[in-house]
This record gives C-alpha cells, structure tokens and sequence, in this order.
C-alpha cells in the first residue's frame, strides 16, 4: 500500500490466544471452548471458539477470528457481500436481503436458479431488511467517524465541481446533499447534508468539510455549479480568489428564453406563416452565434463569436443582456483555469439515487449524511470500466478516482479502508 494513501489504514483484529487482551500478559492457559452457529455464504456453519484465561489478571477471554463478527449471527464475508452488494448492484434493502437469504439458506430464489435441488429441510434463515439497513448505517458510522484526514496528501488539481441532491425524508422533511468533486481526478471529498442551499453558510459547510478531510483550501482555482446564490456569495465572500464557471446545461433554458423573445421582437408587424418563419430564421441565426461562444474552443475563438454577435442587429442587444452568463461559460478556456469541466458534475447523483430512494428510507438527516459519506468513500475507491459503451465514456477507463490522483489503494478495498 502506498504511503500516500495511509490514511485507509486496514483495522483486522489478531488470531491467537497467547496475549490477554487486559492487562498484556502472556502468562495464560486454555480454558475451555463454546460453539457458534453462524451464516455464511456455504450455508450456516460450526465453529468452535477457544476460550482462555489470563493468570496474572484472571480474567477470561476468547480468541478473535477473521471469519467471525462478535455478537453478529452472520460471519464477516456475509456482512461484506450486503454492504457491497447494495452499493455495487444499486438494489433496494428488501431485494437485497432476499437475495442474500436465498443465497445462505439455499431457499427462496435459489430454487429458481437451481429446479433440481431440494428444499432446505432444517432451519432456514431469516436475514432481514432491517438487518441491511442497520449494518449499512454501521459503516456509515464508521465512515463519519474518518472524515478527518480522509483525503490528505491527495493530490487535487483546484478545479472543482459541486452539486446538491434534493432528498425527501420521512415527515415530509426535505434536506440538500451538498457534494464537492475534483474536476480532472474525480476524488469526491465528503459530503455534507444542510436544509438549504440557498444560505452563504451551508456550501461554506461543505468547503469546511473537505478541508478537514485534507484539502487545501488555498489550492482551489475554479468551481463549476448550476448557479446556485449561495454558493455565488460564499465564493465572494471567502473564496475571493476562486473563480466561478457556470453549467452550461443550466444556462441554456435562460438563453433560449432570451433568444424567444428577439424572434418575437423581430416579427413584429407580421402575421400567418411570415411571423412565424421570421421568429425562426432570427432564433436560428442567434443561436449558432451564442453556441459558437458557448462550445468555443479557445478564448480567441469566445472573443470572435462574442465580436459576430455584436454585429448582428438583434445579437448586440442581446449580448448586453447576456453579457455576464456568457462570461462564466467560458471561464474553463482561462489558463488559471485549465481542467475545469463546463457542468455541474450531476452524473454522480445517478448512481447514488439507485439506493437513495430520494432519502426516504434513512429517515433523519443524520442517517442521509452517513449514506452519503459512504458512498463517496465507496465511489473513490471503485475504478471505471474499461470498455466505452454506446452513449457513455469514460475519461479514466480501469481507474478509481483514487488512482487517478496518484494514490494507489492497491489491494486495499473501500470495504477494508473502514474495517467491515
């Protein structure tokens, strides 16, 4: 494991019976054994435990096993396959949980798959929705409690991108997921859940956040949004030497609004089919010269469509009134500003919808937040596919977020990074 990522230390409890867990002597003898029954993945299982007893405390204690997960009837890979199985498929707590009982218990869907074999005759197992949610929330527990230096000594190339996921909790409450992304690497720092985002306070949250978990604050150069107030006025106020580019996607319905009313202007006095071929030869003209600014390449291409515009009898006007949307979309061509990416990173909401359910199953804002810390450790440590399908990309074929920024995790999964 590299020691630029040091931080996901990996925390395995040690076989062996030798040393008392209480005072550290190694004056200790066996005494006796106990038998658990737990779950696995081959069924449900025998394991016998050595017990011990210390002679310079006399205190007793059990050996510590890999396989087993003290007061769990389950073993450790069972508690393993569910978390990454809800993560990784993106599956809801019931489907998941009765695909994980059909696998323990030879039962249910697993009859489906295999026709021939028989019913399980003895005890079958009960594995539970509620048991997912609980070891889910667990993890996310031990996700907030490794926030501080999460993500230190990253490398972080100061082009950002941030979003807010609505959720809807129980009781008709409503809470925003505020994420900040790396633009060039796609390291996603921890997320943080607030009421609004309207307030200056709630983004300054989530720069606050990912300080603590190791970024560099001074570092930052530019961040990309859907022009949310709030984060205008935080970056005003206590980012003032970050700049701000806006989602292009989210500009758009302003500039076709604006555009609209142009064609309207200049089909004045006309009527029938002459209006309306006169609204939409001027929109067509004022739409190829505000994406020739828009999808320039360079900022001397920006500058000579934003001179065409100028010179078009209705472009002039509208220019003026476009004047500072058009300017925050093209704040990506800046050398300051090389790698920012020109939307808002809303795509990382997709996969972390699938298990959402909009936060209704979480029920409180402190049960959303850690699903959300959790995911993001998940995120950064899982590495695109390889193979580019029809209408999807990939930037980083085969590489985790994590890998791209230089810190190999190895052989280290985000799995053993919070010692499930």
């Amino acid at each position: 494991m590299s020691s630029r990522c040091a931080s996901w230390r990996v925390d395995q409890p040690k076989i062996g019976g030798s040393v008392c867990p209480h005072c550290g002597s190694t004056v200790t003898c066996k005494n006796g054994t106990y038998l658990r029954r737990p779950w696995s993945l081959d069924g449900k299982l025998e394991v016998r435990v050595q017990r011990h007893k210390c002679r310079e405390c006399g205190r007793t204690y059990s050996e510590k096993s890999h396989l087993l997960v003290r007061g769990s009837w389950y073993t450790r890979e069972v508690h393993r396959f569910t978390i990454d199985h809800w993560q990784h498929v993106g599956s809801s707590y019931r489907r998941t949980a009765e695909l994980v009982r059909s696998l323990l218990g030879r039962q249910e869907r697993w009859l489906f798959w295999r026709p021939l074999d028989e019913a399980p005759q003895g005890k079958q197992c009960h594995f539970g929705a509620s048991t997912v949610h609980r070891w889910l929330d667990g993890a996310g527990r031990r996700a907030a409690k490794r926030i501080r230096g999460q993500l230190e000594g990253v490398a972080t190339s100061g082009q950002m991108g941030t979003d807010g996921l609505w959720a809807r909790l129980r009781g008709k409450g409503k809470r925003v997921v505020l994420l900040l992304s790396d633009s060039v690497t796609g390291v996603v720092w921890p997320p943080v859940v607030v009421k609004g985002e309207e307030s200056r306070s709630a983004w300054w949250s989530m720069f606050q956040r990912a300080h603590e978990a190791g970024l560099d604050l001074d570092a930052l150069r530019g961040v990309t949004s859907d022009g949310a107030q709030g984060l205008l006025g935080c970056v005003r106020d206590r980012l003032r030497w970050v700049n701000h580019q806006r989602c292009v996607w989210h500009l758009w319905p302003m500039f076709h609004r604006e555009i609209t009313r142009r064609g309207d202007m200049a089909a004045e006095g006309l009527t029938g089919k002459a209006a309306k071929a006169k609204c939409e030869e001027v929109c067509h003209e004022l739409i190829v010269l505000v994406q020739e600014m828009v999808n320039a390449a360079s900022l001397q291409q920006a500058e000579t469509a934003l001179t065409k515009m100028m010179a078009h009898p209705l472009g002039k006007k509208l220019a003026r009134k476009l004047g500072k949307p058009l300017n925050a979309a093209v704040v990506h061509l800046l050398k300051y500003n090389q790698g920012l990416i020109r939307v808002s990173p809303e795509w990382c909401w997709r996969d972390f919808r699938l298990r959402l359910s909009h936060g209704r199953n979480h029920g409180s804002e402190q049960r959303l937040e850690r699903a959300a810390l959790l995911w993001a450790i998940y995120r950064n440590f899982t590495p695109a596919q390889w193979r580019s399908e029809r209408k999807r990309y990939y930037r980083r074929p085969g590489l985790s977020p994590l890998e791209a920024a230089g810190a190999e995790p190895g052989d280290v999964c985000y799995l053993d990074a919070l010692a499930i």
